[in-house]
């Protein structure tokens, strides 16, 4: 069995590919959100929800390998899943897509607290597609100055009221989005600064940067975390998913 921690692009693209060659994967994510994005097809096991230490080693005890796909922000819970593999025995692999090439005039910041500190004392809108985690920080630059662009979800719309963000100001859509769409939100809204993660290709930065430059707003970008292990490509991940399924059948 191949135990997969999702949340990104290449984690339902190995699951789906794993599953149509005939191997048994259990697919773990967080949120009902989470497994509607994931969806279904045969031989996947959805789990959906956050467990506990004790309950993610209990679900990897004998499995051929886990893949941690979670999003490269994701640092509590790649912490969590690689000590879990560790009390469980079970081979760690972290699929970790390729962080992207800065443009020369973006701004960086190392968290979402460090990027609002920048912004303090400054003036004009800014569009936020951090997260709703990150929101916190940023309120007190004060939510009328604030767009946050948000999965269309209650928990989101929540996070924005505690933020105190106004409902006008608040952009629920699912992306990714193109640099059409990006530009026309930058402009609709008299953005300043656009303020990101480095979500690499599949989360669409490049077309961000693109869109900020086209619309002269000000890129800021904070930067990924640390990883305490070093990631592969979704190539690597699927060649060692292969073998561990061949060895299991051996």
């Amino acid at each position: 069995m191949i135990v997969l921690f999702s949340g990104t692009t290449e984690g339902r693209r190995l699951s789906h590919t794993l599953a149509a060659e005939g191997a048994a994967v259990t697919v773990c994510v967080a949120t009902e959100y989470g497994a509607a994005a994931q969806g279904a097809a045969p031989g996947l096991t959805i789990r959906t929800g956050r467990l506990d230490a004790a309950g993610m080693a209990a679900l990897l005890r004998g499995a051929a390998l886990c893949v941690d796909a979670t999003h490269p922000y994701a640092a509590a819970a790649s912490r969590n899943i690689r000590a879990a593999c560790r009390a469980a025995g079970a081979p760690y692999l972290r699929l970790l897509r390729p962080a992207s090439a800065l443009p020369p005039d973006a701004l960086c910041a190392p968290d979402a607290a460090a990027a609002a500190r920048l912004l303090a004392g400054t003036e004009g809108n800014i569009l936020l597609a951090t997260g709703t985690k990150e929101l916190a920080a940023f309120a007190p630059l004060g939510g009328a100055r604030l767009y946050p662009r948000v999965l269309p979800s209650h928990a989101a719309l929540d996070a924005c009221a505690a933020a105190g963000i106004p409902a006008r100001n608040i952009i629920a859509m699912q992306g990714p989005f193109t640099e059409a769409l990006n530009r026309a939100l930058l402009e609709q809204y008299a953005i300043r600064v656009f303020v990101t993660k480095d979500g690499g290709a599949p989360g669409g930065f490049a077309e961000k940067a693109a869109a900020a430059r086209a619309a002269a707003a000000r890129l800021l970008v904070i930067g990924r975390p640390a990883e305490e292990a070093g990631g592969v490509s979704y190539e690597a991940a699927l060649a060692a998913c292969r073998e561990a399924v061949r060895t299991c059948k051996n």
